[in-house]
């Protein structure tokens, strides 16, 4: 079988890998499949899922009862780690890493995670949000023959029907419609996605289905009309992924497991055979070091796999090749009525999705070679690529403008390197388990949607490795998630009525943390106002609050960037609302932790870097200076007209100290970092002067939609006659 397979079989045959797909675990016995008996291949995953979700139902049922008491403080955690010795510690606090460490966990052994950043600090927190078995890899299935892409994505589906059951308030069913322009392809795609519901089996959501153009154009009016014939709509899962990590984190936890973020490994133990003994960390946030004794230990770190692997047996072949992929968000309209898009074949033949989440619409993504770096940036070409593509399905009359864009980030993707390929978008993102000559455990590659399948097959490897004796089996299928014991999707009324909430709080609240949603509720303060009775928002456009800041705290938040990127989604949405609340988020944090003048500063700095690289900020400004000057004599005359009001003293460039004195006299009184921040935001060269080249280019931008707005145009006036509303902001 030509691809990832043959390559993990090579591979295992000298360096004792498991390729995914090819070793299962039934009842604690390991398992080969025969590639060659696909009924047989059917018959084993159904008997799979229902031996472990039968095997143990006892210990499954004790195990989901919902947990009552408050979840362990970090320091606790903290002197459990120093003190104990543990069967299992968990490098990796990211979807995967999570995964093991709950499997683990729940099957007895005792467990341990360290996480270098925060959970879901890195990939995990940058996907598309698709919960899915991938169309895509169906495709190259069916027309490329590929047994083993149709295996991962049977895999995958069974998986996506567990992930949704065992958390409903951060999951749910989407549906996703594919444009048809021409009429052989009606049949083509009609096919490919009606093979998707076959494989779904009895776990399929809802059937798809196909539309004519008028139904088409009715769900999606910003579509081309000319050339449209109909439309193909089947549907997919989607969730909130840095919440739905953090709330496997929280399950180990609960379950027993000592997880604890801002915790870097700085080295590796051994005895005196070589073989792994444990670690020497570092917690990031006090400087203590100390070690962890462990009888085995997981590599999960995605994208930086090779890092632990060189660390545990220098010299070691890299098995991983990260691929960045680039998201961007625009406002909510994009995306109307709740349906997604799918780009099967964009103009370089890579696959875009296109999908409302959170009341935005997010887009991406792109798919290339990366270096491994623990901030990737997005770059502004990358972003004007997904914009081009959008703009190739969008009606003409629609302006799609680069100004629109609210956040930006980009991803590294952990794919399994196959030395037949030579790009990315061609490798599958299937897994592969590695036991190292000095007992390391490393799982590498995969996807969101098949973590807990891959953490499965990681406990079994490493229990079968160093001879581990857990009290039971697997039990993670059906095993519910924190927040989904009592979750019921009209519990945002009672919070309402309750609780005197805001509904677009209210169902923010449930959709988040389920069935502790009340918890956070009971923190809110009076508002003192007539309605809401309670919760008073960190941003008047966003149903975040800030009680969600002091719970955030308690759910092991250890910085503001912490908050702000994956506690609560606000950095992915939007960075000019980030920046707004990031003084409000500090002075709460610094009261729960009790943070000097110092380390607050320090939290604020960290947190503006995070937004301006990681979020898109920085290619905004890219973005602008590569604005082509476009203007009219008239225009460039009233650009210089404007720049000559505030630059009183004709210097030829402005300064904080002009725009302070504008403000002053018009009889406004404004923040003093808030000037430095609007003056930072179009000063290109970074002199701390705007002068009037770039003055010009920002003129230009708003003329033609590269910029949709800026601070300095709200607090001014509008250089340009483009209706601010439009956009609601932009990188």
């Amino acid at each position: 079988m030509a691809g990832l397979l043959s390559t993990a079989r090579r591979l295992s045959r000298s360096k004792g890998f498991v390729a995914a797909g090819t070793l299962g675990a039934l009842g604690g016995a390991f398992l080969y499949y025969d590639a060659t008996n696909e009924d047989r291949f059917h018959r084993q995953m159904e008997n799979h899922f229902k031996l472990t979700q039968t095997a143990h139902a006892d210990h499954l049922t004790e195990l989901n009862k919902r947990p009552s008491s408050a979840l362990p403080l970090r320091a606790d955690l903290v002197k459990d780690l120093k003190e104990e010795e543990f069967d299992v510690l968990v490098i990796g606090g990211g979807a995967t890493g999570a995964g093991v460490a709950l499997d683990s966990t729940t099957r007895g052994l005792k467990t341990a995670l360290v996480e270098y950043d925060d959970f879901s600090s890195g990939t995990s927190s940058r996907s598309t949000k698709l919960i899915h078995g991938g169309v895509r890899y169906l495709q190259a299935a069916i027309f490329g023959l590929d047994l083993e892409q149709y295996r991962m994505v049977k895999e995958a589906l069974f998986e996506r029907a567990n992930l949704l059951e065992i958390a409903p308030h951060l999951s749910g069913p989407l549906p996703i419609m594919l444009p048809v322009y021409k009429y052989w392809h009606i049949p083509y795609y009609w096919f490919g996605i009606k093979m998707y519901d076959l494989v779904s089996g009895k776990r399929i959501l809802k059937n798809s289905y196909y539309i004519n153009k008028e139904q088409a154009l009715e769900r999606f009016p910003m579509l081309k009309k000319d050339a449209l014939k109909g439309a193909l709509v089947y549907y997919d899962g989607q969730h909130n992924d840095a919440r739905m990590n953090l709330a496997i984190v929280l399950t180990a936890i609960r379950h027993g497991a000592k997880a604890v973020n801002h915790v870097k490994v700085e080295r590796l133990l051994k005895n005196d055979d070589g073989k792994l003994i444990g670690a020497h960390v570092k917690d990031m946030n006090s400087g203590v070091e100390w070690d962890i004794k462990a009888k085995a230990i997981v590599n999960a770190t995605g994208p930086f796999t090779d890092s632990i692997r060189i660390m545990a047996d220098p010299g070691t072949t890299p098995i991983c090749q990260p691929s960045a992929g680039v998201h961007i968000v625009l406002p909510g309209y994009y995306a109307p009525g709740n349906t997604g898009l799918l780009d099967p074949a964009t103009s370089d033949g890579r696959v875009l999705f296109f999908l409302p989440w959170q009341k935005m619409t997010v887009a991406g993504t792109t798919d290339a070679s990366s270096d491994v770096t623990f901030s990737p940036a997005p770059q502004n070409r990358d972003i004007e690529f997904i914009l081009n593509e959008i703009r190739n399905y969008f009606n003409k009359d629609v302006s799609v403008r680069r100004g629109d864009v609210m956040s930006a980030w980009s991803g590294l993707r952990p794919l399994v390197r196959d030395p037949a390929k030579l790009d990315t978008k061609s490798l599958a993102r299937n897994h592969i388990i590695e036991i190292s000559p000095s007992g390391l455990v490393t799982i590498a590659g995969g996807k969101w949607t098949t973590y807990r399948h891959m953490a499965e097959e990681t406990v079994d490897a490493l229990v079968q490795a160093h001879n581990l004796s857990p009290k039971n089996g697997c039990v993670t299928p059906g095993l519910l998630l924190d927040g989904a014991h009592d979750y019921d999707p009209l519990l945002y009324i009672h919070l309402v009525q309750d609780y005197g909430i805001d509904v677009d709080v209210a169902q923010h609240l449930a959709s988040t943390y389920g069935d502790r949603a009340f918890v956070v509720a009971r923190m809110c303060k009076m508002t003192g106002r007539r309605w809401p009775i309670v919760g008073t928002r960190l941003h008047e456009e966003f149903p975040y609050l800030e009680a969600e800041v002091t719970y955030a705290v308690r759910e092991y938040a250890c910085t503001a960037t912490d908050v702000i990127a994956r506690r609560l989604r606000l950095a992915f949405l939007n960075t000019y609302a980030a920046h707004e609340v990031l003084e409000k988020v500090v002075q709460i944090m610094g009261k729960e932790l009790n943070w000097s003048s110092a380390e607050s500063r320090r939290q604020l700095e960290n947190a503006r870097a995070f937004i301006n690289r990681e979020m898109g900020q920085e290619a905004r400004m890219q973005s602008v200076s590569e604005v082509a000057l476009n203007l009219t004599r008239e225009e460039m005359q009233q650009a210089k007209d404007r720049f000559n009001q505030l630059d009183r003293d004709r210097k030829g460039h402005i300064t904080v100290n002009d725009i302070r004195r504008h403000f002053r006299d018009h009889g406004n009184k404004i923040d003093e970092r808030l000037l430095h921040d609007l003056l930072n935001e179009v000063d290109l060269n970074k002199n701390g002067e705007l002068e009037l080249a770039e003055f010009f280019q920002l003129y230009s931008g708003l003329k033609n939609g590269q910029i949709s707005q800026n601070r300095l145009v709200r607090y001014l006036d509008e250089l340009h006659p483009v209706s601010v509303t439009r956009s609601g902001g932009g990188v």
